[in-house]
């Protein structure tokens, strides 16, 4: 069964009389440990799909399912508690907490959450997890103190930190230099290999399309390419 799936799905927006349609008839899946470009210029609808996954948004008809379930049969707290359980996000502006440093942002999900770990199990994994994004020695900085580099690296120590199985990153090096870039991308690829995460990317960054398991490519809302590069390297691993 697939982790992800899209089934004619159509998203259409109000525009005074006008109607937008940002997405039009998409169709397709994503295995488990797929490390997946979803990519088209500004206004191909990308952006609207991640939304959709990450059921912030409702498709106008058609169906998403998420682990096998239609979301659209959800109640608001199932999704809700969905999302916090198996899907992580990482937004091209960081997103960060300004007042908090780096472990406290990094914590924050699980302080939102109904988590049963015990205060010292949680702060081991969230250093385990800053040690991981080469990020040590600033655990007590606050955003302001850091990098663009160095903020995308929290983001995504956060989007991990619920130990979700699905990675929602929207345009991740769009504000990034492209050396910072490339090491953010190879990062989030050693975390895709050894955690098993399946990672979905909107974006035009041919860095991540080149290095992706499968790329869907999107123009005005419908999909014009729709290829594996390889297989998903975790899709058959212990039993999952």
């Amino acid at each position: 069964m697939s982790i992800v799936a899209l089934e004619s799905v159509h998203k259409v927006y109000p525009l005074g009389r006008t109607e937008v349609k940002a997405v039009n008839g998409v169709t397709f899946s994503i295995e488990r440990g797929d490390f997946i470009s979803i990519a088209g210029p500004s206004g191909s609808g990308k952006s609207t799909i991640l939304n959709l996954i990450g059921c912030i948004d409702t498709p106008t008809s058609g169906r998403v399912l998420i682990d096998g379930n239609e979301t659209g049969g959800l109640t608001d707290r199932e999704i809700t508690a969905l999302r916090h359980r198996f899907i992580g996000f990482i937004f091209q502006s960081f997103n960060l907490v300004p007042v908090l440093n780096v472990f406290e942002n990094i914590e924050f999900p699980l302080l939102l959450g109904k988590e049963t770990a015990n205060r010292k199990d949680r702060a081991d994994y969230v250093d385990f997890l800053i040690e991981a994004v080469g990020l040590t020695q600033w655990r007590d900085h606050r955003p302001n103190e850091l990098s663009g580099g160095q903020r995308q690296r929290v983001a995504i120590a956060r989007a991990l930190v619920t130990k979700p199985q699905v990675v929602l990153a929207d345009e991740p090096t769009a504000n990034l230099d492209s050396k910072t870039g490339n090491a953010i991308i190879e990062l989030m690829k050693r975390i895709n290999r050894d955690l098993s995460t399946t990672f979905i990317f909107s974006t035009h960054d041919p860095s991540i399309v080149d290095i992706a398991d499968h790329v869907i490519r999107l123009h005005d809302g419908v999909i014009t390419e729709d290829r594996r590069t390889r297989e998903a390297v975790h899709s058959v691993a212990a039993g999952k």
